[in-house]
């Protein structure tokens, strides 16, 4: 009787804790590169449907979207087809021998011509259009710069050299706009501030342009140096294809010296040192709506985020395998028949493959 009450009430082992499974991480094979070309080749020469989002000053303002940007016109709006134009120069320079080669060069040399851009710069010059794009699409266009500045190949000196007088427009537009800029914007969308930052730091780096660097800095100072438990618990929103939280961490990571990163860290985001650590990817209920599919351009920022820390910090590499599992969540459905999509998120999915190497 004792042995039989022994028995009963021993104690059951206690079961294991399941481990989060490891995602194989993405690699921008030339197969893939192939894949991704195509998306902006197929929108670059298309007019419409457009959003132009500009604001009418008068009569003369209705015009085509090709007449009024002969360089940027296709792609649904103006900085998706800024960013895939950066995308057919990254795809390029990284496979020299991808199956379309000729005819991306072919292209970029015609988008990006002298007198096109003439024309690009008279946009901006028209009254009321000072804020046109304004941060989001002029980041774009610096990392389209900067990609071309980067390229040691004859044809990127060309397209850098005619695409110049736009990019020395945007860096003195940055410069003259942050001082006066009191607050950060801090959305998931277009005018997030730490993103347009962030690109626009990585073009100062590139060409060592001194002051855009001490602008962007100074910005950065102002605006996060203080910041403290940022809510990630509240992300995300319902049409965002950018990290508020990330992306801020992504910005102050290039700008801070490692040590002072890794102390800021500490203090803005410090559930990210826990390697159990959990973000699941945002989930997407209907491709064909062009807001909602903005989270799978989420799951490609957050990534490219993600990524950025573990390399700057070893002792977040756990952070990688998050990175992971948020692009192997979306890489599959950016080919569909789906324009919404398709217009941009080949960008988005080619600049987190990026930062897998």
């Amino acid at each position: 009787m004792f042995i039989t009450l022994f028995l009963s009430c021993k104690e059951e082992p206690k079961p294991k804790l399941q481990e989060s499974p490891i995602s194989k991480t993405p690699i921008l094979t030339l197969s893939e590169a192939n894949k991704l070309a195509e998306l902006p080749l197929n929108c670059l020469e298309v007019d419409y449907p457009n959003k132009l989002g500009q604001t009418l000053n008068d009569s003369t303002h209705l015009r085509s979207p090709k007449s009024l940007h002969p360089a940027f016109y296709g792609c649904f709006d103006w900085h998706s087809s800024v960013h895939g134009h950066w995308s057919l120069v990254s795809l390029l320079k990284q496979f020299p021998d991808l199956g379309k080669a000729g005819i991306i060069r072919e292209k970029l040399t015609e988008s990006l011509s002298q007198e096109n851009i003439a024309q690009e710069m008279a946009y901006f010059e028209m009254t009321g259009n000072i804020s046109f794009e304004r941060t989001y699409g002029w980041a774009w266009v610096l990392k389209l710069a900067e990609e071309l500045h980067t390229w040691e190949d004859p044809m990127a000196k060309e397209l850098e050299y005619n695409l110049e007088p736009l990019t020395r427009f945007i860096v003195a537009s940055y410069e003259s706009f942050l001082p006066k800029l009191n607050y950060p914007i801090r959305v998931g969308e277009h005018s997030n501030t730490a993103f347009g930052l962030s690109l626009a730091w990585d073009y100062a780096v590139a060409v060592n342009d001194v002051l855009l660097m001490k602008s962007v800095k100074d910005a950065v100072d102002r605006y996060y140096t203080n910041d403290k438990g940022c809510p990630m618990e509240w992300e995300p929103s319902g049409f965002d294809f950018l990290s508020p939280c990330l992306e801020e961490i992504n910005l102050v990571r290039k700008v801070y010296a490692k040590e002072a990163f890794k102390k800021w860290l500490d203090t803005f985001m410090p559930q990210l040192k826990d390697p159990d650590f959990m973000l699941e990817p945002g989930k997407v209920a209907d491709r064909t709506d062009g807001k909602l599919v903005h989270l799978d351009g989420l799951n490609f920022s957050r990534a490219w985020c993600l990524y950025g820390i573990a390399e700057t910090l070893p002792e977040y590499e756990h952070l990688k395998n998050i990175a992971n599992t948020h692009i192997n969540y979306s890489l599959p459905n950016i080919v569909d028949d789906n324009y919404e999509g398709t217009h941009w998120l080949g960008t988005f999915a080619l600049y987190s493959l990026n930062k897998t190497k």
